[in-house]
């Protein structure tokens, strides 16, 4: 990036810290080794990850043996979803998610609703929250799986993941959280949450891409199948060789969340009432998504502007018009239409999302090119008196 960039897409992706880029220099010299081997070095590598998985379980509160070790959420919430309902259809084939819910999630929702499941879809509120009234009402007897987002990538409101839980587990319904966005961002304690598996990824809080996880709680009922084949590693429900460089990576970068979360959130609560504040009075500007949700997104749509057009008048702050890995549709994004959007205001929409480097300054300079950027694009507009 330039100098003159100004970063402001860490919901997409987060630079990597460099603590975290340090250790992984230290082991990828160091732990070449094929961890899976028995002699010496294989030992000294399968060590580094042991390590490593005690770092990401000191972040959750969990027992390391319940975690596994992924390419990114993506695999974790297919690994998640498909393997739980295909190793609990015989109890029922009936799935529930909700419209809000990221690609990696619905896209695996309508491969299984192809192979014979049904699949019902809440609706969240035009807030984007989940009544727990309505995810259970939509539970049935033959009902086994739900997956709900903990924080939503586009607007970053913050579900009641607890109370959706108790519900799930009181009906011993598996209950699986995408937690990409939550993960090393907020406070999770899966010792106290009622989640039977839960996704993450480490390129969302300071770590490398490439290498996620998947939590899967330690009780009887709760299994995945395998969505890959080919060893006997991780119990064989993810088998490969492990990047021994990048897991320890995910870990350190855990270690520093860990001791960073509540610092963190309140700077990125002093960012978000720095940005809002400079844009709330634009006329026919829209607030997308909860004003509670997690400080770091800020999801707003404007009247009359068209968002592609937005985005490049905006540059060089880098910002982004929904999800990262839809951004090359022109299509308005599904989960602004799921809270009421028309197409032009969802079109019109921008994420900001701010992190850890991000500075006051910084979300000033956005807020004058976004007002000046709206302002311009308006007096350009077909009608306009030149």
């Amino acid at each position: 990036m330039t100098a003159e960039t100004i970063y402001l897409d860490y919901a997409a992706s987060t630079p990597v810290d460099a603590e975290v880029l340090d250790r992984m220099r230290e082991v990828a010299e160091s732990a070449y080794a094929n961890p899976s081997s028995t002699h010496a070095a294989g030992r000294l590598t399968h060590a580094l990850i042991a390590e490593a998985a005690e770092q990401v379980a000191g972040l959750l509160n969990v027992d390391p043996r319940t975690l596994v070790w992924t390419s990114g959420a993506t695999e974790s919430d297919n690994l998640a979803i498909s393997g739980a309902a295909r190793y609990r259809a015989h109890r029922g084939r009936h799935l529930v998610t909700m419209r809000t819910e990221h690609k990696a999630v619905t896209d695996v929702f309508d491969m299984l609703r192809g192979q014979g499941f049904d699949v019902t879809w809440v609706e969240p509120g035009t807030d984007g929250v989940l009544d727990p009234a309505v995810f259970e009402a939509a539970l049935r007897d033959d009902t086994q799986f739900a997956s709900i987002m903990y924080v939503n990538n586009e607007t970053g409101v913050i579900q009641d993941i607890e109370a959706l839980g108790a519900i799930c587990r009181e009906r011993n319904v598996l209950f699986h959280v995408d937690a990409a966005q939550a993960v090393g961002k907020l406070p999770i304690d899966l010792g106290r949450l009622p989640v039977d598996l839960m996704s993450l990824t480490g390129h969302k809080f300071y770590g490398p891409k490439g290498v996620g996880a998947l939590y899967i709680v330690d009780r009887p009922d709760c299994h995945v199948e395998p969505i890959l084949y080919g060893g006997g590693q991780q119990r064989r429900i993810r088998p490969g060789t492990l990047p021994t460089d990048l897991i320890a990576g995910l870990g350190k970068a855990a270690e520093v969340a860990a001791g960073r979360i509540e610092a963190d959130l309140a700077h990125l609560r002093g960012l978000r009432d720095v940005l809002w504040n400079g844009v709330r009075d634009i006329d026919g500007i829209l607030l997308n998504g909860s004003a509670d949700g997690f400080p770091g997104i800020l999801n707003v749509s404007v009247a009359d502007i068209e968002g592609e057009s937005l985005l490049l008048a905006l540059e060089p702050v880098c910002v982004a018009t929904g999800s990262a890995c839809n951004s090359k549709s022109q299509e308005p994004s599904y989960v602004l239409r799921a809270l009421g959007r028309t197409d032009l205001e969802a079109q019109s929409a921008i994420r900001f999302s701010t992190g850890r480097p991000t500075t006051p300054a910084e979300v000033e300079v956005a807020v004058t090119k976004y007002r000046d950027a709206v302002e311009r694009l308006r007096a350009m507009a077909p009608g306009k008196a030149a």
